[in-house]
């Protein structure tokens, strides 16, 4: 899934200064920027592909500090430009940012800026969002990042309006795009929105890769997150309450068990993760509850039992809300787009589990994500917050305030 926003007309029709070309595409690298991000934009604009009907960008790769830049491997690169090669391009693109936790160049963030007032478009792949949020591109703005990162994000600008289930988000004249692969489809975006869907559906190809892909970062939202939240001691209540999802029980359980009142559990989880604790616990039923319509012959009524939904009208409501569809349609899309004849590993004592002369367990790149250590856990489970209101109202995010008008893609 990604998303388009018609909030900013304005900037996304400014027009390109004098010196600056539509067609020329600058790619900003730093020093410990992973190489595989990296070289995505560097694919996409700078192979010449007009015999497979793909027009050609221009490519400037510019270093965003002093080389030479060290990458994956201990490889060194050599950057053929510097930031002043910047004031030509139209399209500026950021593929990555070393650490989540360092401040970026002070250069680097002031040609971005300059950039940006001449009316080039600026683009953020994956942790790149954390360089266009410090030189202040994405205030008031809709943004995504890597799912694993998106707290961090929201938590270290607040003003940035972070949406962790987008694979990429269009704001005009500003893009950010989630993980290593969803680079890839904000890439053909771009052509797409240059070009047209032939232009982009024949880069597709070549790159053997989907077009465009459907789904958002939701089922990568429940394991892991960074070290920063993962080792708060609220961590642990969290790794009861998801040890415990099959009982009853509500956000006030949780206060108590971190020792606080209710208001200051609320107030410390919002610090850490963007989001209420109620939406959170929501999220991680819905999630529990597609791992068991997955791996299980369970019907959705005993699914919901299972998930500590008081009732099935529970579970199907916030299901819907979350994923966009009802849990038994659900289990049916999931079980037809599985090999024929594969058949899920199901949770001990599920009817049908597999066991000696049971079914054949589900592949390994199709089985459940395995629970980790308690802490380690609880520390995923945090990141999948920010998915759903407390009220069962609109998808909420982790920064305070909704997306200004967005709309879905094309």
């Amino acid at each position: 899934m990604s998303h388009d926003s018609t909030a900013a007309p304005d900037a996304a029709a400014r027009k390109l200064s004098g010196r600056r070309r539509k067609e020329i595409v600058a790619v900003l690298l730093f020093s410990g920027g992973p190489i595989f991000e990296s070289s995505i934009p560097l694919s996409v604009f700078g192979i010449d592909r007009q015999d497979a009907g793909v027009p050609r960008y221009r490519l400037l790769v510019c270093a965003g500090e002093d080389g030479p830049l060290r990458t994956t491997g201990g490889l060194e690169l050599t950057a053929p430009n510097g930031l002043e090669a910047i004031a030509r391009a139209g399209t500026v693109v950021v593929p990555a940012w070393r650490s989540i936790t360092s401040p970026p160049p002070e250069d680097a963030l002031d040609a971005l800026r300059r950039a940006h007032e001449e009316g080039a478009r600026i683009v953020g792949l994956c942790t790149g969002a954390f360089v266009l949020a410090a030189a202040g591109l994405l205030d008031g703005r809709p943004a995504t990042t890597h799912w694993m990162y998106a707290p961090t994000l929201a938590k270290r600008y607040p003003s940035v309006h972070v949406d962790p289930r987008e694979l990429f988000v269009d704001d005009g004249d500003v893009l950010t795009s989630a993980g290593t692969a969803a680079g890839i489809d904000l890439c053909l975006h771009i052509v797409r929105s240059d070009h047209g869907s032939e232009a982009a559906g024949a880069l597709a190809r070549r790159l053997v890769v989907p077009p465009r892909r459907s789904g958002g970062q939701e089922r990568y939202l429940d394991r892991s997150l960074p070290e920063e939240i993962g080792a708060d001691p609220l961590a642990e209540v969290v790794a009861w309450a998801l040890e415990h999802l099959h009982e009853q029980f509500d956000v006030e359980t949780l206060a108590a068990r971190a020792y606080m009142s209710r208001r200051t559990f609320d107030r410390r989880f919002r610090s850490l993760t963007g989001s209420a604790p109620l939406q959170w616990l929501i999220t991680q039923r819905v999630l529990q509850a597609q791992r068991l319509l997955e791996t299980s012959d369970y019907s959705v009524d005993e699914v919901a039992g299972r998930c500590g939904f008081r009732s099935p009208v529970a579970l199907r409501g916030h299901f819907r809300r979350q994923l966009g569809s009802s849990p038994a349609a659900y289990r049916a899309a999931y079980r037809a787009r599985r090999p024929q004849g594969d058949k899920p590993d199901m949770p001990d004592g599920a009817p049908g589990a597999s066991g000696p002369g049971g079914p054949p367990s589900m592949p390994q790149e199709a089985a459940p994500v395995p629970f980790q250590t308690r802490r380690t856990a609880a520390a995923g489970a945090l990141a999948g917050a920010g998915s759903l209101s407390a009220e069962g109202a609109k998808p909420e995010l982790y920064a305070t305030g909704r997306l200004p008008g967005q709309r879905s893609a094309p």
